[in-house]
């Protein structure tokens, strides 16, 4: 297999454009725009937003690892050096706004039944 010159021209380079900006911004949007979802829907968006991050991280790793092989020191500089730790601030972005949406629905959920619980348990439905 040849080596590239740049990772630039990988097909992992454009994976992570598409991984970094324009899912996340379709998701993201896609919520915006909807103006009913349902519980299931929002569950599926944090979800994909978490694991969007981790695949993001896994294909950094291997531009990170890609860098070694050519000979082009622009992709050196961003992806194998301390800028790098730069990107990998995005998936921790999308994990963490996945994590967030997955944790509000499980607190509006316990809420909820506790509710219930609490007017079935005055109403004499339900034996303490």
């Amino acid at each position: 297999m040849a080596v590239s010159q740049s990772v630039f021209v990988e097909l992992d380079f454009f994976l992570l454009i598409v991984l970094s900006l324009l899912l996340p911004a379709a998701i993201y949007g896609y919520m915006m725009w909807k103006r009913a979802l349902s519980r299931l829907a929002i569950f599926g968006f944090g979800i994909s937003l978490i694991v969007l991050a981790g695949v993001n991280v896994a294909v950094l790793r291997r531009l990170a690892e890609l860098t070694a092989h050519t000979p082009s020191l622009l992709d050196d500089q961003l992806f194998a050096s301390g800028v790098s730790l730069a990107l990998y601030l995005v998936p921790a972005l999308f994990a963490g706004v996945g994590i967030n949406i997955v944790s509000h629905l499980l607190v509006s959920h316990l809420t909820e039944a506790e509710r219930r619980y609490r007017r079935q348990h005055r109403s004499g439905q339900l034996k303490p």
